[in-house]
């Protein structure tokens, strides 16, 4: 007779984050979505992760402090440390059946072990490459003892989900794990539409209906390729490239930013639906970064209907797709870049037609379909658990 399958209600999940809400990214918005249809649904769910006093968003659910200091150089993010008695009282008395981490610090390590000695299911959720963090920081000779220390961190778990299939080959590639599924990322047609695109907004910003703005989304740090950015509208602009730029988003690189790029919009932090005028406003979106796992910032910028020239790297790879509603470049390839961009500047036709594709390509990330699809990693894992011990 074949088993009963077991209700979503019956999952408890605790839930491990280095940064749950207390700087803003897209990494921890997805989690605060996940909470949110995993307590529809009837799950209990308890989060543990560092707390600030004047958190980026409210938390979604639950949240345990965990002890955490900042990260050096980097101040604004902070490292979990320990998982101290406190806390793991609360885990027991919580009573979790499913343990999931998603960064992979001191804490989580402390997680794993826990769970482990109580025969727990670990699901681990890969958002960023930290391994090519170094990169930027003149300390690439750091990157393979990273990788070494995240496959032994990734292969304690029982399995790990990924944003895009790109990611998943990329962790099956550096041996990180044999049970790798996916879960992507969805985007909010509410927010992110063609509809959303204001005149009015850009004329604001002295940008006129017949000139085409190059944008950037996400937050102003160097490991976004904001060099390789402004390297490359240093080339349009020696090849006469008539073109506006529009930066939309904030962070500790703001300064080095504005002063490579004296002539572009800074327009800050937008949420809601004024980021969606913001990036509907725009004619193109630029992403040279290649530290995404997934790219929330090109999945919402097709859905405005806009094109995108992405670096050739995990996340956009799995989302443009390359001459139909985008360019894929090499990474740091300024040239190559420039050319593109040049493209989509002087043929408007062609970025209709791009921008016309991405925008079909965008209906098809539903965010509770996809957050359905960790619960079902959760369900399976409980019953492979099961399975063994009987």
């Amino acid at each position: 007779m074949a088993r009963a399958k077991m209700p979503l209600a019956d999952l408890r999940i605790a839930l491990f984050s280095g940064n749950y809400n207390y700087v803003r990214d897209g990494a921890n918005q997805a989690l605060n979505r996940l909470v949110d249809y995993l307590l529809r649904q009837g799950a209990a769910v308890r989060i543990y992760s560092p707390k600030v006093a004047n958190p980026a968003f409210p938390a979604t659910g639950d949240l345990v402090g965990v002890p955490s200091i900042c990260i050096p150089t980097r101040s604004e993010f902070r490292m979990p440390i320990c998982l101290p008695w406190r806390v793991r009282r609360d885990l027991a008395d919580f009573r979790p059946n499913v343990v999931h981490v998603s960064s992979p610090d001191i804490t989580a390590h402390r997680a794993v072990t826990w769970a482990r000695k109580r025969d727990l299911p670990v699901l681990a959720s890969v958002h960023t490459r930290f391994e090519t963090y170094f990169r930027y920081y003149n300390m690439a000779w750091a990157e393979p003892g990273i990788e070494a220390i995240l496959r032994r961190f990734y292969r304690r778990c029982d399995a790990l989900v990924a944003p895009s299939e790109s990611m998943a080959q990329v962790l099956r590639d550096q041996r990180m794990n044999y049970d790798i599924g996916i879960w992507s990322r969805g985007v909010d047609r509410a927010i992110f539409n063609p509809q959303c695109r204001s005149p009015e907004w850009r004329h604001a910003l002295g940008i006129a209906d017949d000139e085409v703005a190059i944008g950037f989304l996400g937050r102003l740090v160097m490991e976004k390729g904001l060099d390789v950015f402004s390297d490359t509208i240093d080339e349009l602009e020696r090849r006469q490239v008539a073109h506006k730029v529009i930066v939309v988003g904030e962070g500790p690189a703001r300064g080095w930013f504005e002063a490579r790029l004296p002539q572009a919009r800074f327009v800050g932090f937008q949420a809601g639906a004024d980021l969606g005028r913001a990036v509907a406003s725009m004619d193109v979106l630029f992403n040279p970064s290649v530290t995404e796992t997934f790219g929330n910032v090109t999945l919402e910028t097709m859905a405005c209907g806009l094109p995108v020239v992405a670096a050739a790297a995990t996340g956009s790879e799995s989302l443009v797709d390359d001459q139909v509603s985008g360019r894929l470049i090499r990474p740091g390839a300024v040239h190559q870049f420039a050319e593109a961009l040049k493209a989509y500047v002087e043929q408007p036709e062609l970025r209709a037609r791009h921008g016309a594709a991405g925008e079909l390509r965008a209906h098809d990330f539903a965010w509770d379909r996809i957050n359905h699809a960790v619960a079902d990693t959760y369900l399976r894992l409980l019953r492979q658990k099961a399975s063994s011990a009987a």
